[in-house]
This record gives structure tokens, C-alpha cells and sequence, in this order.
């Protein structure tokens, strides 16, 4: 690039490469300036330079506009500086209601995606137009990363928490009101069941996991894999959810006698996702709990002894890992891994198998809303709706009968009518 200088490197003159115009430069009261000569010949340039220098320094003197661009103002409040707002009451206020899980990931979700595009906007002018924008870039560069879109399920989760914070800008009397945020593409949603197991496959589970137990192919894993068995059991007879499975202790589990039914069935006092509450399991529950009760008593008679092994059972966790490496390993290897939708199983699918399996035998729905601690409408959405054995062909094949045909004969005589007499003749 060629360059010239006048009044003492105060305004460049320079041409780029092979351009033929020349162009001028010049900085005047803190600002750059650049402009066009339109010249090709370098002294007509120079002359356009001076004269263009020159009056850009008179504007300054008397006071006139120098034409500049408005640059858009940052607002008082942006959207990360709620956004740090809403973390800090969150880790305060939800430390004994939520998870710390919970509070990391809302974190993850802000830095990852949301605070990039957001970060410098106003909150009060997000509305459902921004929204949009935002997942359509949202989209579009995670198909440029991993040649896909993103799950409905997480566009949803970053609403949610977008919607979080607008909430709390509402609440502290800073947003006048909470904007529609709705999508048009996201309300509605096809109806598909869970991933869970057919009552084949679940057998084939556990007999394949049974079976890891005699052949074990890892050195020293035995036990994981006696755990990961009566996991599987535990499981699938009583339909826990895998956190509260891995909270529970030995004193949470009772054994007791069912009176309605006769049978023997395990009572556990679930603490877990929602809360505390009570679960009772099949009978087929019973004899995996027994097995890992005494695998605890003997690990802990190996390292304390046996005096203070027995005093410390009752608060030893029923599973003390979940080897999900395992687990996903026999699934691959049974041909378990994906339901024929593509949907990819993992142990919550042993819940869904437990509430399907239920209904599929026509336990009450209510009930099994209670003993799983979720509601009627999950049920009714995710399983029961797709259990055939909870359609009545005998209410629904229903057909009104045909009017049967009067039988041949004499008309009935309307009331009032005289009766004709008979010719004798």
C-alpha cells in the first residue's frame, strides 16, 4: 500500500494494492475519519485532502456536526447482569430445596448458549421474536459443530431458564411485564412412549446380567456385577428412580407381609427427586434386597469386624455405585442399547418398564401414580396410552342392535274407528 503525508502525518493519503482512486484518512477531535478522493491523479488528491481536512477541523471550531455515525447505547441493565442476580439468589434461597446439581446446570446452560446471545440486551426488549432468532442460531450452529439440531427437550430447558430470569426482573419491579415466549413450532408434540423393556427383553436383561456373574470377564469385578444384577431386579419390581435406588440405606428397606395380598414384599422409605415417600414392591424384589444385605454385612465384617460391622449396617447404602460403564456395555452386547423408535435406553428405562409392566396387568393407575411418587397425567401421557391391555374392546366395539321387522298380518285398527262389518252375501 502506498501512502503520503500532510500537515505533519495528520491526514494520510494511501492507495491499496492495484485500487487507481486514492483514499484519505484523518483523525479530527478523537474520531477517524475516511473518505474517498475520487482522484486518480495524486495531486487533485492532495488538494481534495486538505480541503476535506480543513473543513472537518472547522466544524469542530464552530461547533457543527461532524456527521458521525450513532452508536447504539449500552443499556443501564442487561440480561447478564440479571442473569448473575438470579444465579446468586438462586444458590442462596434453593441450597435446601434444590439440588446443587440443579444450580450447576442452570450456570451451564447461561455461559454455554444463552448469555452469548443475550448478555448485552436489554431484558425488557426480549419478547418472541428474539426468542426465535435465538433458536434459530441456536440450531444452526450446532448443525455446524455436530451435523444435527438440537432436542426439543433442550431448546425447551433453555426457555425455561431464559424464563427464569425475566421472572425475577419482573418480580424485583424492573420489567413491566413478562413477555409471550411461546413458540410456534414447539406447542405441539407427537405422543411416544418412554424407552423402556417389553417383559422379553427385560428378562433377557437380567438374564444376561445373571450370567456376567458366572463367566465375570473383568478381573475383581464381581461383586459390581452381583450389584448390577440385583440392581436390575431391584429396579424393575419396584419401579424407584436410580437416584433414589442409590440414596437408600439398609434401615430405609423393610420386609413385611402384605395382608391384601398374602405375599412377601419389601416397604422402602424413598428419599429422592420429589421428597420423601413410601414405596411398595413386588414380591420379586424381596430376594435381591436379601442378597445385598448380607454382600454389605460381609464387606463391612471384612474392613471393621464383625461387632462394629453389625452397628454400622443399618446407614450403609443399599448400592454403594451404579457401574453404569457395565450396564451400557450389556446393553450394546444384548442388542438392548436403542428401543425400535431410537430412543436410548439407560436405567430410568427400568422405572418405565416397572410402571408399563403394572399397567399392562391392570393395576390401578392411581395407585401406581402414589407408589412411584409422580402423577396421574405423567402416567396417562408417557404409559398408559400406549398399553393395549388398557383399551376395553367389549366398551369399544359397541353396536346398536337392528329394529326388527313388524310380523305380517291384519293393521291395528286406529282408536275411534267403527268396525267394519262383515258382507254376508
Amino acid at each position: 500500500m502506498t501512502t503520503h503525508l500532510l500537515f505533519d502525518g495528520r491526514v494520510q493519503i494511501y492507495r491499496r494494492g492495484a485500487a487507481l482512486v486514492w483514499q484519505c484518512a484523518a483523525r479530527v477531535d478523537g474520531h477517524r475519519f475516511r473518505h474517498s478522493t475520487g482522484e486518480e491523479n495524486l495531486e487533485r488528491a492532495t488538494a481534495f485532502a486538505e480541503e476535506w481536512y480543513l473543513d472537518l477541523r472547522g466544524r469542530v471550531r464552530t461547533g457543527q456536526p461532524l456527521g458521525l455515525p450513532d452508536k447504539p447505547k449500552r443499556p443501564e441493565r442487561t440480561f447478564a447482569d440479571a442473569a448473575d442476580e438470579f444465579i446468586r439468589e438462586v444458590r442462596v434461597l434453593a441450597a435446601g430445596s434444590r439440588s446443587p446439581l440443579y444450580i450447576a446446570e442452570l450456570e451451564i446452560r447461561l455461559k454455554a448458549s444463552i448469555l452469548p446471545f443475550f448478555g448485552k440486551l436489554d431484558p425488557s426488549t426480549i419478547n418472541r421474536s428474539t426468542i426465535q432468532s435465538y433458536v434459530v442460531k441456536r440450531t444452526e450452529d450446532m448443525q455446524e459443530r455436530r451435523g444435527r439440531s438440537p432436542a426439543r427437550s433442550t431448546i425447551l430447558s433453555d426457555m425455561v431458564v431464559i424464563r427464569q430470569v425475566l421472572k425475577h426482573e419482573e418480580g424485583a419491579g424492573r420489567l413491566p411485564f413478562m413477555p409471550n415466549l411461546s413458540l410456534p413450532y414447539l406447542t405441539l408434540k407427537k405422543k411416544g412412549r418412554r424407552a423402556w423393556f417389553s417383559p422379553e427383553e427385560y428378562e433377557k436383561l437380567y438374564k444376561a446380567t445373571r450370567q456376567r456373574i458366572a463367566t465375570c470377564p473383568r478381573r475383581g469385578w464381581k461383586s459390581q456385577y452381583e450389584d448390577l444384577h440385583d440392581f436390575v431386579l431391584l429396579m424393575g419390581n419396584t419401579g424407584l428412580r436410580p437416584d433414589e435406588a442409590l440414596n437408600a440405606e439398609i434401615r430405609d428397606v423393610q420386609i413385611e407381609q402384605d395382608d391384601a395380598t398374602g405375599e412377601t414384599i419389601l416397604v422402602i422409605d424413598v428419599r429422592g427427586k420429589t421428597g420423601t415417600g413410601f414405596c411398595k414392591s413386588m414380591p420379586g424384589a424381596v430376594h435381591p434386597f436379601r442378597r445385598l444385605r448380607a454382600r454389605r454385612l460381609a464387606e463391612l465384617e471384612a474392613e471393621h469386624g464383625a461387632k462394629e460391622a453389625a452397628a454400622r449396617l443399618a446407614t450403609t447404602n443399599l448400592f454403594l455405585r451404579f457401574n453404569r460403564e457395565a450396564f451400557n456395555r450389556i446393553l450394546r452386547e444384548e442388542g438392548l442399547r436403542f428401543d425400535r423408535d431410537g430412543k436410548r435406553r439407560t436405567a430410568y428405562s427400568l422405572r418405565h418398564t416397572y410402571i408399563s409392566m403394572r399397567l399392562m396387568e391392570g393395576a390401578n393407575i392411581h395407585q401406581i401414580a402414589n407408589n412411584c411418587r409422580t402423577s396421574v397425567q405423567m402416567i396417562e401421557e408417557h404409559y398408559a396410552s400406549h398399553i393395549k391391555d388398557r383399551l376395553d374392546a367389549s366398551a369399544i366395539n359397541v353396536r346398536r342392535p337392528k329394529a326388527k321387522k313388524p310380523a305380517a298380518g291384519p293393521r291395528p285398527r286406529a282408536k275411534g274407528t267403527p268396525r267394519r262389518k262383515r258382507s254376508t252375501g
